[in-house]
């Protein structure tokens, strides 16, 4: 337990929160593998242009994107007959141990001499083809073992460990790639898999009736969200809106390197802005009591939208800078307060196969952006995508205004949990 000073300097709905003992066992080491994520948001594409042959590294660097994120979409869809029976806990360790082998391998491919682009591709799309359902595990952990007026708060808490690694990740990476190889990067990612699976698998959880395995498959999960007005519009939204991020991390490396003559450390420095920005914002959600739910996603997506534009100026790389760390900072909140309405609104025994059903259909979005994001390198220039992108957020708005009159029957706020309208 921590020691009555320490907690009396948590805000409140934080303090709570810290007091549960498996909560404070588990954030180390999600923490840690978060950083571990984060490092590859350089490694991954530094190391595709690396491989790429000349004039196809944008595509390459397009396609390996997509391979570390999309896989996780068809695992949902075709391994929820097997997968669905288990609890969360098993989720989560048999998706970290999946991606700490087949990572790992990454550099032992280099050193064997045999990391060609098809066994580079191969490896990271094998190791994310369990991910949704990992996902689903860490974020139904906590559901059945957490109050309701605490929800939003851990939600936060992990939100706010997915940006801080954004800080610190992509900012290592930039130092390291100057010095070794981005294969060396991928396997640190790998080992704090390895840690994340042992950690979590000698973890004993209270028993709940909502622990055990998962009700029903990923098409089960899809039927409850498409009678779920109020989800099935929110998610749409967010295809829509990852859908247009994805470029972004194809077209920032080339941006860098190629617009502002720069280096990887350079690169590392604009995600590490855009995670402070997600840190605050996602810190500062945390001690909400209420918010409205459409106004609130409606006003991030056209707020990260706006801080792409700055990407039109070329010669410095200071307003591109600014406008990604603001862009984060209206980002911070989007996944905690699209996770706790889910965590309300799904039938608690289904909520991890709403979870993976809910990634399943979202993976498929940011891959497919960037996909098409390294299409379009190879015919357009960087800044161009980059503005674009924010162009397309913006856009999205009027849309979801109508979506939110559609599908919402009555005003909904996070922290209200009365059944769904």
């Amino acid at each position: 337990m921590f020691s009555a000073a320490p907690g009396r300097r948590l805000p409140g709905p934080y303090r709570s929160l810290f007091a549960d003992r498996t909560f404070r066992r588990l954030m180390p080491v999600f923490a840690l593998s978060d950083l571990g994520d984060g490092m590859t948001v350089v490694a991954v594409v530094w190391l595709a242009l690396a491989l790429g042959p000349e004039g196809g590294q944008g595509a390459l660097a397009g396609i390996a994107v997509a391979a570390y994120v999309l896989p996780g979409a068809l695992g949902a869809l075709v391994l929820g007959r097997w997968m669905r029976r288990l609890p969360a806990q098993r989720l989560l360790v048999t998706d970290s141990t999946l991606r700490a082998v087949l990572l790992g391998a990454v550099p032992l491919a280099h050193v064997a001499g045999v990391l060609t682009p098809a066994v580079y591709v191969g490896l990271l799309s094998a190791s994310s083809l369990l991910h949704a359902w990992g996902k689903a595990g860490k974020h139904a952990l906590f559901a059945p073992l957490l109050p309701d007026d605490q929800r939003l708060a851990a939600n936060s808490v992990l939100s706010t460990s997915l940006w801080s690694a954004m800080i610190a990740g992509p900012a290592l990476a930039g130092l390291l790639v100057g010095v070794v190889s981005p294969v060396w990067i991928i396997g640190l990612d790998a080992a704090t898999f390895a840690v994340l699976a042992f950690q979590a698998g000698r973890i004993t959880l209270p028993r709940s009736p909502e622990s055990g395995a998962v009700a029903g498959g990923t098409r089960q999960g899809l039927s409850i969200l498409r009678r779920q007005p109020e989800l099935l519009g929110l998610l749409v939204v967010t295809w829509v809106f990852n859908l247009a991020f994805g470029p972004v991390e194809v077209a920032l490396p080339l941006f860098v390197s190629e617009n502002l003559d720069a280096d990887a450390a350079l690169l590392g420095a604009y995600w590490a802005a855009f995670g402070i920005g997600a840190v605050i914002g996602a810190l500062a959600l945390g001690a909400a009591r209420q918010l409205p739910l459409w106004p609130a996603m409606l006003g991030i997506i056209a707020g990260h939208g706006i801080g792409m534009l700055p990407f039109a100026i070329t010669h410095t790389a200071l307003p591109s800078l600014i406008g990604f760390a603001f862009a984060g900072l209206v980002y911070g909140p989007y996944s905690a307060l699209s996770f706790t309405l889910i965590q309300d609104r799904a039938p608690a025994e289904s909520l991890t196969t709403v979870l993976a059903a809910r990634s399943a259909v979202l993976l498929t979005a940011s891959p497919l952006g960037a996909a098409l994001g390294g299409f379009l390198l190879d015919r357009t220039s960087a800044p161009a995508i980059l503005v674009g992108c924010g162009a397309l957020m913006i856009l999205i708005v009027p849309a979801g205004t109508v979506a939110s009159k559609l599908y919402a029957r009555s005003p909904a706020t996070v922290g209200d949990h009365r059944a769904a309208p």
